[in-house]
């Protein structure tokens, strides 16, 4: 597997400005997701686990109750890749 470059914080936001509550922090980008209830916040998690798994890109994550909190990072890397930008973009489409 080949590794991803890292890009650069203006590469980042361009993305971000094209999706919706996406920040930049340090070495990652991450969105708060908020829902109904923890039965739609676990099942949009479980939709995101399919699809991390497919892409082989997993989020750094955590839920409580109603509410999934999602940061991506290429660790490998050192910071955010364009594997991140296009889970991300997979994210939104799930929510």
């Amino acid at each position: 597997m080949t590794k991803h470059e890292k890009l650069e914080n203006a590469e980042i936001q361009q993305h971000l400005n094209e999706m919706s509550g996406w920040v930049l922090k340090e070495n990652f980008i991450e969105k708060l997701f908020l829902f109904k209830d923890f039965t739609e916040a676990f099942a949009f998690m479980t939709r995101v686990a399919t699809q991390a798994d497919n892409a082989d890109h997993h989020p750094d994550w955590s839920n409580t109750y109603n509410k999934v909190h999602i940061k991506l990072q290429s660790h490998d890397a050192g910071g955010v890749t364009n594997k991140d930008i296009e889970l991300a973009k997979i994210i939104e489409a799930l929510d």
